[in-house]
């Protein structure tokens, strides 16, 4: 088996505004779906998510210092 690239960083949590994951940007359906996913499949999510965390909203973690 292939071993498949993926943008994951063990930081799973969801925005719900935007529903992408603060950790790596995709969506619940491209989690879900990344390992049936093909290489191409794969390669335009990760294009996306740059500009995807960019926008993305991080939590406020001044409350908890």
């Amino acid at each position: 088996m292939a071993v498949v690239e993926s943008p994951c960083t063990k930081v799973c949590a969801i925005e719900p505004m935007s529903g992408l994951c603060f950790g790596c940007g995709r969506t619940l359906t491209e989690i879900e779906h990344w390992l049936v996913f093909t290489a191409g499949e794969r390669a335009e999510v990760m294009a996306k998510l740059p500009l995807r965390m960019a926008g993305l909203r991080r939590p406020d973690t001044d409350r908890f210092g």
